[in-house]
């Protein structure tokens, strides 16, 4: 999943909206009506080598899929050769987002996927369109977003804590999220109003065709997994081994999913200084001091920047704030390889120097030592505002951050006011929700974490349950998706369904 700032503070927030087209597998029960998209499925890509092993081309796609005959915009698309050399067809992966570069999460496959994975399948990743490589969306220049990212409001104790904002900070923070959506929909592009998750998936069909496979073999992280849903609900009869980890529930608007993501970065905040309080280099506390206790000296350090910021050592005039400090600690939470990290920076911030948690917020929005951005954070918004109606009045988002604050403090109003700019995205670009139960398809392999914070486990359980031939596999831990994460009974049983089609009994759960 990715964040998304709410102009203020980060905002973890990942949009799980159905916007289902037609199209769905098959002919339309063995008519004779030509394809309007035979041009693009029989595209050949003209693939060059490009990095080691690799080899990477572009394939076209309608920008509007209701006008296939009209503008078109090139897809991005990288592959690593099967190591077996002869291939039973492509895996096609994506890291999730929205914003999320499947293109290079494809070049780190050696990490994405097991040996036996990679040496039956070419494993490929696209860029979706409005992302990285793929006519890439902008919303703000680097400047816009620097200070968009460390905006803060005005506070009732000045403390830019967002559950209790004046009048003037709602204006404030209205404002921003105005002008965001402004600049998204001034891009030149002119893609703002077709980058839904709807679109995306028939991308991903038409690339299924080109890459000659009869149907379709994916694996989905966070985001992902919403694309691998759309896709199987919108060509049932074309999955053939769909995992989905960490997965969006569909049937939620942006704003409740804003909210029950509190909840999950709660656990794992909680988590994280249970474990600090165990070692000796721990900034939060240490023997006697409860869970509790570490979590308001965490609250007290926020506050504090919001006051006086914290160095920035990086010397590029950018404040080391309440905002940043929060941006910076989203991010550790994400997965406990991070904790070391988060401790160190977390002790240089106490002793007054930002540069550390600086260093991790950027990392999290593609903030380059160049003090470049990818587009990531335009594409997250872009596509989540696209993707579900939201609720259109300022008042809903203040009740939710207040509501928020209650099971997650720290940052749940954040997360709250984070899904304020789909309020003002313009309603004839937002995809109207379907069910999503995908009937007819093959077993699809949905896989949750029991302490996932960016995408609570209960999510993957929802999914699970739509999906007509939905099978839970569930990992009993910590950090943000299953695969790849060191568990091995997670691994054996992707793995055993990827290379034959196997699901495990569904409500397999797997032990630390």
């Amino acid at each position: 999943m990715g964040y998304r700032a709410w102009a203020g503070a980060a905002a973890a927030v990942l949009m799980a909206a159905v916007g289902c087209a037609p199209g769905g597998g098959g002919d339309g029960g063995g008519s004779a009506r030509p394809d309007p998209l035979a041009d693009f499925h029989g595209q050949e890509i003209a693939w060059e080598p490009c990095d080691a092993g690799f080899e990477c081309g572009t394939y076209e796609v309608p920008v509007d899929y209701a006008d296939p005959g009209g503008a078109r915009l090139e897809i991005a698309v990288k592959r690593l050769p099967a190591d077996g050399g002869s291939p039973e067809g492509s895996l096609v992966v994506n890291p999730g987002g929205p914003g999320g570069s499947g293109y290079d999460y494809a070049g780190a496959a050696a990490n994405v996927v097991s040996e036996d994975v990679r040496a039956a399948y070419d494993v490929v990743g696209f860029d979706p369109r409005g992302v990285g490589r793929s006519a890439p969306i902008t919303c703000l220049d680097r400047a816009g977003l620097d200070a968009y990212l460390g905006a803060e409001f005005a506070s009732e104790d000045g403390d830019a804590d967002a559950a209790e904002l004046t009048d003037e900070g709602v204006r404030q923070v209205e404002e921003a999220n105005r002008g965001f959506v402004d600049a998204c929909w001034a891009d030149p592009s002119g893609l703002a109003g077709h980058l839904g998750t709807a679109d995306v998936a028939r991308d991903l069909d038409v690339l299924r065709a080109v890459l000659g496979d009869d149907r379709l073999t994916y694996l989905g992280k966070s985001y992902g997994t919403y694309i691998g849903a759309q896709y199987a609900d919108q060509f049932p009869d074309r999955v053939r081994a769909l995992v989905l980890d960490g997965a969006l529930d569909p049937t939620m608007n942006q704003l409740e999913m804003s909210v029950q993501q509190a909840a999950g970065f709660e656990v794992a905040l909680r988590a994280f200084a249970e474990d600090c309080l165990t070692r000796a280099d721990c900034p939060l506390g240490g023997p006697g001091d409860t869970v509790d206790d570490a979590v308001g000296r965490l609250a007290d350090l926020m506050a504090d920047a919001a006051r006086e910021p914290l160095a920035n050592g990086l010397g590029d005039g950018r404040e080391v704030n309440r905002a940043r400090v929060e941006i910076g600690v989203l991010a550790a939470l994400y997965s406990e390889g991070y904790w070391p990290q988060v401790r160190s920076a977390l002790a240089d911030a106490f002793d007054g120097d930002g540069t550390a948690l600086l260093r991790l917020g950027d990392g999290l929005y593609d903030r380059d030592s160049g003090a470049a951005y990818v587009n990531s954070t335009a594409a997250l918004i872009a596509v989540n505002c696209s993707d579900h109606p939201s609720p259109r009045d300022v008042d809903a988002y203040e009740e939710a951050a207040e509501t928020a604050a209650e099971e997650s403090p720290l940052f749940g109003p954040t997360l709250a006011w984070g899904a304020l700019p789909c309020a003002f995205w313009p309603e004839e670009a937002v995809a109207e929700p379907e069910p999503v139960d995908a009937r007819g398809a093959a077993p699809i392999l949905v896989v949750g974490t029991t302490r996932d914070p960016a995408t609570p486990y209960a999510w993957s359980e929802a999914l699970a349950g739509q999906l007509e031939s939905g099978v839970l596999l569930t990992r009993e831990g910590d950090g943000h998706t299953a695969y790849r994460t060191g568990n091995p009974c997670v691994d054996a049983a992707v793995d055993t369904y990827l290379l034959s089609g196997e699901a495990p009994e569904d409500g397999t759960v797997c032990a630390p």
